[in-house]
């Protein structure tokens, strides 16, 4: 091909910000003159690689900010473990219609048996679908929003947790809340109401959440907007920790009652600030 040609290919695609294909231009025009396909073929071809290349890149992006506390896919959750989470239910979450009927996900139960693991794995699959995702530990969020409402800036700060289309909230429960966390959670509920969803794990039960939040009629309020359109995900099985140690040789039996109580409290440091939740848990 002439050379002046190829010269100013490159510089249109270059001014068209198409940096794939232009990256792969010159290996597609030696493909194609051994292959000679159609011309809409050879174009088809060129620009689904600078498609691909974008997706990928704005999927970074966004993983990036998202928080997450670890990479785990819905494909690396093992449901033969954990069968009382049906996996049918899981599946059609996956379709993320929840995120664009702005419905809420719950995971409830124990400590280890996947909760953070599912609410990760739809994350990923929220940003795969083209939408943001943000995730923060209960503890995380409270403190931060709490220090902003001292400040004076809490409806600044707010933004950080309300712009996402996915919000993920974990470990709510853990531990109990003062009567600013309590509101400033209440607040944060309110303002993604039917404009976002949240996807929030908690080792209590719902009727439990009423000493979580210290108040009864707060706790009564956060549920009616999170479960207003909410899908609950009950979760009761073997911690996923406790098996590795089982594998490991560390029980030849089921742990005694004193073990698994120290189990819970060592719950392993999955995102940036925990260490504080746990150390206070402690």
């Amino acid at each position: 091909m002439n050379h002046n040609v190829m010269e100013r290919l490159h510089a249109l695609l270059t001014e068209l910000s198409l940096v794939q294909a232009d990256a792969l231009l010159e290996g597609a025009l030696e493909r194609a003159a051994k292959e000679e396909p159609a011309y809409p073929d050879f174009l088809l071809e060129l620009l689904s690689m600078e498609k691909e290349f974008r997706t990928s890149r704005i999927l970074q992006t966004r993983t990036r900010m998202a928080n997450l506390p670890y990479l785990k896919t819905l494909a690396q959750f093992d449901f033969s473990f954990q069968p009382s989470v049906d996996e049918r239910q899981v599946r059609d979450l996956q379709t993320l219609r929840f995120v664009s009927d702005y419905g809420n996900v719950i995971l409830l139960g124990p400590p280890g048996v996947g909760k953070t693991h599912l609410a990760v794995g739809l994350a990923i699959e929220a940003m795969r679908g083209g939408f943001g995702a943000y995730f923060a530990t209960a503890n995380d969020l409270i403190n931060d929003l709490g220090k902003a409402a001292r400040e004076g800036r809490l409806e600044h700060r707010m933004r950080l947790y309300t712009r996402p289309k996915v919000l993920v909230i974990d470990e709510v429960g853990y531990l109990p809340l003062d009567p600013v966390g309590a509101t400033v959670f209440f607040q944060l509920v309110s303002a993604r109401y039917e404009r976002g969803s949240i996807i929030l794990t908690s080792n209590k039960s719902y009727t439990d959440w009423g000493t979580v939040f210290g108040d009864q009629t707060i706790a009564a309020a956060i549920l009616d907007r999170l479960l207003h359109h909410a899908t609950t995900v009950n979760i009761r099985g073997e911690s996923y920790r406790l098996k590795d140690r089982k594998k490991a040789g560390l029980f030849s039996t089921a742990p005694p009652a004193q073990a698994e109580d120290a189990l819970k409290r060592n719950v392993t440091f999955e995102s940036p600030g925990k260490e504080a939740a746990h150390a206070a848990r402690a």
